[in-house]
């Protein structure tokens, strides 16, 4: 999801149908869900971290490790 959630073309406007795979076809419902979270890409400014910090620390704590190892 998160490698295809900006290829609008693929999820948005249905281009290059013919080039999915079962993978690709299963995968695309969640990549349309996701599309509405995607603050980043749907407003002209981008948002400070600092105002969205407090709105994801909850869910951060819940599914995410206290340490991440990159």
């Amino acid at each position: 999801m998160i490698r295809f959630h900006s290829f609008c073309a693929w999820h948005c406007e249905g281009a290059d149908d013919y080039l999915l795979d079962g993978t690709d076809c299963a995968m695309l419902p969640g990549v349309r869900k996701f599309n509405p979270y995607d603050l980043c890409s749907k407003r002209p400014v981008r948002p400070r971290l600092v105002d969205l910090k407090p709105r994801y620390e909850d869910l951060m704590a819940k599914y995410l490790p206290a340490t991440v190892r990159f």
